[in-house]
């Protein structure tokens, strides 16, 4: 039995912040419980370490601890158990959960019952004290925020300060736009505030399966790995593997499918340090990328030491296939004209966005689903591919028209398009600035110009971050 209970840190007795914020430590490991608890002393927080859930649940009405890291598996109380009964004692607590024996579901269940975040066994200690931070700091915020409201509510009752109804834009204004989001340099970098967990279906595989982010330190890039094992894929074109009706990765025994729409999104909110566990294949959700928009918006982004340099594209580039073109060229910010032309009833169609910020991405681009042919349909069963398409995820055209659903937009089809390369173009690992002209392209000539431009433009192979730099600690 691991004891005593409670362990405190002497640096702390120092750091009047950090002896503030206690860890609750809950990990029938006695290994890994100790590990943890002498990093973090090292660090100056106050620990409280035990192997018992049911200790746990009496220390922590007791303690009340900042954070608490609890293990899903343990003997006496399962881990999800111990979150639901901490949440109805303090709805508002912090508990981060951690397992080395997950799923997606597991992740999800613990999400759903509103853990803060989600980390794997082996544990990145970097990764661990990030999210510790990420945690407490989202807290004080939380509660400064609540004081701020609280602050004007007395004030207004008191008459000391009349907000007009018809103006609520008065009382940001009041407030010195207290709950503005401050514009993010495109420089920084950015991962998620915590991780997410989103359940579907493989477009081409037809397999259940479902999407765990997760939180990276900076300079670790962003990187695909099977929930199951340790071995990832950084998003990085060196790593394509096929572009045929979709663009994949693999590297040893991992890989990921279908990567785009997620990739375009993560372009678009410059996301640059993200875990994306999955199984095989990125869920096709209803086609788009509006699912994908709606975790990044839930999980919130943070801002990160460090900064991208941008890929300013300095003179043109061209690549060309028969009838079909793609051509980068300098410009002062990312823009792509589209243009395809297909038999009736798609016709032809031209569509031209700017990648301003994601507000613009969610509403013009995001919304602009996948598409095939009825024609088509036998050729891709023959292939292995297109058996997770149904009637509700991708657009189905016959020789007359739409089949299954009404457009989103008039010209949906290369709206759908510039969202695939987006996501394409992102494989470069760092945002682009040039203007982008297409015509009747896809995933394999978007592949072909990155390959030129990382040439001619000398990029080190593996993008930016290359391996990932300082070796994680690992209890």
């Amino acid at each position: 039995m691991f004891n005593p209970p409670l362990l405190f840190s002497k640096r702390s007795q120092g750091n009047g912040y950090l002896m503030s914020n206690r860890v609750l430590i809950v990990d029938d490991d006695e290994r890994v419980l100790q590990s943890i608890a002498g990093v973090l002393e090292d660090e100056g927080f106050r620990i409280i370490a035990t192997r018992s859930t049911a200790e746990a649940i009496d220390v922590f009405q007791m303690e009340e601890p900042s954070v608490t890291l609890l293990d899903i598996w343990m003997p006496e109380m399962d881990g999800i158990e111990v979150l639901k009964r901490l949440k109805a004692i303090s709805p508002g607590c912090l508990v981060i959960m951690i397992s080395g024996h997950a799923t997606i579901s597991t992740a999800m269940a613990a999400v759903k019952f509103g853990a803060f975040d989600f980390i794997e066994k082996p544990l990145s200690l970097d990764l661990l004290l990030t999210t510790i931070h990420q945690a407490i700091a989202r807290k004080e915020e939380e509660r400064q925020t609540s004081g701020i409201a609280e602050k004007t509510r007395k004030r207004t009752h008191s008459g000391q300060m009349a907000l007009s109804q018809e103006s609520p834009a008065g009382f940001v204004d009041f407030l010195g736009g207290a709950f503005q989001k401050r514009r993010t340099p495109l420089s920084l970098q950015r991962t998620l505030r915590r991780s997410m967990v989103l359940y579907g279906t493989g477009l081409h595989s037809g397999m259940k399966t479902g999407l765990l982010l997760q939180p990276l330190p900076p300079n670790s890039g962003i990187l695909f790995g099977n929930i199951s094992s340790e071995d990832v894929v950084p998003a990085h074109l060196d790593y394509v593997q096929s572009t045929e009706f979709a663009t994949a990765l693999r590297k040893g025994t991992a890989s990921a499918m279908t990567i785009e729409h997620l990739m375009a999104v993560l372009h678009a909110y410059r996301i640059s340090n993200l875990m994306i566990r999955l199984i095989e294949e990125i869920p096709i959700m209803d086609g788009s990328a509006l699912e994908f928009c709606k975790i990044i918006d839930e999980a919130g982004v943070e801002e990160q030491e460090g900064s991208v340099e941008e890929l300013v594209i300095e003179r043109r580039m061209e690549v060309r296939y028969g009838d079909k073109s793609l051509v980068i060229e300098p410009s002062d910010r990312f823009s792509v004209l589209y243009h395809l032309n297909y038999p009736h009833p798609v016709g032809d169609q031209t569509a031209y966005f700017v990648l301003e910020d994601e507000a613009s991405f969610k509403e013009q681009i995001a919304p602009a689903r996948t598409f095939g042919f009825l024609k088509d349909v036998e050729m891709l069963n023959r292939m292995g591919l297109g058996v997770g398409g149904r009637l509700h995820n991708f657009i189905l055209v016959d020789d007359e028209k739409v089949v299954n659903t009404e457009l989103r937009f008039s010209d949906e089809f290369a709206r759908h398009k510039i969202l695939d390369l987006i996501g394409d173009v992102y494989l470069l690992n760092r945002p682009v600035r040039g203007k982008v002209t297409a015509h009747l392209t896809g995933h394999t000539e978007n592949y072909v110009l990155m390959k030129k431009i990382q040439e001619e433009m000398k990029l080190k192979p593996g993008g930016i971050y290359g391996q990932r730099r300082g070796a994680a600690r690992r209890p």
